[in-house]
């Protein structure tokens, strides 16, 4: 009965995030997947750099059988929302599905906006750089407000529930193997500088994280959270059951007056920052949380 009522409390936290702010997210949220698409259909595309994820390997779907890209990742990302749904749960695909839908509706509207947008440049590492930058800020609108544009982030998500590896090593891993399976696919087709694309792309994902962490808080993949808080058998049962992240219970004592207090330290991935901040303030409005920037963690997930 406890448990039952700690879970009906916590779906409670998590209904009222998901209405927070609604029409600011949701802005926000067209304006990243609007960047995300200019970006590949100006930047990307029409130069054969594939930068991994979805939209990666539609690139490569695209050169070897003619699919337009759009309609390939409408596609990937219906079948991975399914899956998502029987893998990950309800509520983790629900902040899915709306990105899922607009960023091949943005691909679609600018297919052909390269043809409109001229740059009389030679330098690909120019082109390179802004097209990184567009596409990290894009990427990061979308995370910093709880949303996602599914596609790789699902497949990422299922890599570390099953495989026990972190959800930066899987991005690390997926974008590699796709980004250097390009090089092979561009290369059978005569595609030029297929290699030095595959250089380039490299350097696109590293600037892309960058600019993403940059844009939801700080440089780090992770950030240590550390809450004093009159409520904590709800918070730490928030966060360990509804965000399945572990969490230390240290004994604090105030400077001043001496009193003991329970401190709570959790390191939460920079991508959940949105919903692990708003869920412990909505459980406990006066809560005093501590964030840091993690570089390295051993042995957390």
């Amino acid at each position: 009965m406890f448990f039952k009522k700690k879970k009906m409390v916590n779906n409670e936290v998590l209904k009222k995030i998901s209405k927070k702010d609604m029409v600011k997210r949701y802005f926000f949220l067209i304006v990243g997947c609007f960047l995300l698409a200019f970006a590949f259909n100006v930047f990307f595309e029409p130069n054969n750099i594939v930068t991994g994820g979805v939209s990666g390997i539609s690139l490569i779907i695209q050169k070897l059988f003619g699919v337009p890209t759009s309609i390939f990742v409408f596609i990937a990302n219906i079948i991975l929302l399914i899956i998502s749904y029987f893998l990950l749960g309800k509520e983790t695909t629900k902040y899915s599905i709306i990105g899922s839908i607009l960023y091949p509706l943005f691909l679609y509207i600018t297919k052909d906006i390269s043809s409109l947008i001229q740059f009389n440049v030679d330098s690909m590492t120019l082109i390179v750089l802004f097209g990184a930058i567009i596409n990290g800020i894009g990427s990061g609108l979308t995370f910093k407000h709880g949303f996602s544009t599914g596609g790789s982030d699902i497949i990422c998500q299922i890599m570390s529930k099953y495989l026990k590896i972190s959800i930066g090593n899987s991005i690390k891993i997926l974008n590699s193997i796709i980004i250097i399976s390009s090089g092979f696919f561009m290369a059978t087709k005569g595609t030029i500088y297929a290699w030095t694309n595959v250089m380039y792309a490299i350097i696109v994902v590293y600037i892309v994280s960058l600019l993403n962490d940059k844009v939801l808080l700080g440089v780090s993949n992770s950030k240590s959270f550390y809450i004093i808080t009159e409520h904590e058998t709800s918070i730490k049962s928030f966060l360990i059951n509804e965000l399945k992240k572990g969490v230390t219970v240290l004994e604090g004592r105030g400077g001043y007056t001496g009193d003991r207090k329970k401190v709570l330290m959790c390191v939460i991935p920079t991508k959940e920052y949105f919903l692990a901040k708003e869920g412990i303030l909505e459980i406990d409005k006066d809560a005093i949380i501590l964030i840091n920037d993690v570089y390295q963690s051993t042995g957390i997930e």
